[in-house]
């Protein structure tokens, strides 16, 4: 239905700009693709490249695993703008601060204990997946918020840092970007996650502080031994939980 609503009002319109919640990284969404949920082996390859840090590549998966559940293409309405656009020259600008500098704010802003209790999380949750009926329901009694948004509220539950930087700074960031844009165009239609459009409404023309929003983590110093070690101990008794279970289906 979203994709249908971002066609016809982008083939009404035929904007100078259409503005797009997306990075230079997520930009490969843009082309046809088929729904897959990555396997062990590729998101450890990921991680031996050091394309994703441990959070990023936890996050994707676990994304993929509900967007399974729903039978939908992640970005397909990005995806349908883009085509629309490129139909009668229109030029497309991609708003949302890259996904890497998200990741790697997200995961800095976490204590030793919540990176090892996320990795727990993560596993377990996607063991108990509502059912695609439950899903949708979900959706659709919470008319303010996408998918995404909706996994980042329930997980925000546990780790309450992630509202913060995976959806407020990102409304912050598109909010101060779509302005500029707006002011070098003439008309611009923007395609965004329904869960960024209070925020970003919230942060028209406020000053927001960008570069702030773009500095990366300084590494913590100084952990304890008796942290570290409790956090190994939870990462291995999770990592070892659920190559059992993994191994049991």
């Amino acid at each position: 239905e979203s994709c249908d609503q971002v066609k016809a009002v982008i083939n009404f319109l035929k904007p100078q700009a259409v503005f797009l919640e997306l990075c230079s990284s997520r930009v490969s969404i843009l082309t046809p693709q088929n729904l897959q949920v990555p396997t062990m082996n590729e998101m450890i390859d990921m991680w031996k490249k050091k394309k994703m840090n441990t959070f990023g590549i936890l996050y994707s998966w676990f994304l993929a695993k509900v967007a399974s559940q729903l039978d939908v293409l992640p970005g397909a309405e990005f995806r349908v703008a883009f085509e629309e656009a490129m139909t009668y020259g229109g030029k497309v600008i991609l708003g949302d601060r890259p996904v890497q500098i998200t990741l790697r704010r997200t995961w800095g802003k976490m204590s030793l204990w919540h990176r090892a209790k996320f990795l727990y999380y993560i596993v377990f949750q996607s063991l108990f997946l509502p059912s695609p009926e439950d899903l949708n329901k979900m959706l659709k009694d919470m008319d303010d918020v996408d998918m995404l948004t909706l996994v980042i509220q329930e997980m925000s539950k546990a780790f309450p840092s992630l509202m913060e930087t995976l959806l407020h700074e990102r409304d912050m960031y598109m909010s101060s970007k779509l302005l500029k844009v707006a002011r070098e165009h003439s008309s611009v239609v923007a395609v965004v996650g329904k869960g960024h459009v209070s925020g970003i409404k919230k942060n028209w023309q406020q000053p927001i502080e960008v570069q702030r929003l773009m500095e990366l983590p300084v590494p913590r110093k100084g952990a304890s031994k008796l942290k570290i070690l409790a956090s190994i101990g939870a990462v291995s008794t999770v990592v070892a939980s659920g190559i059992y279970i993994w191994g049991k289906k």
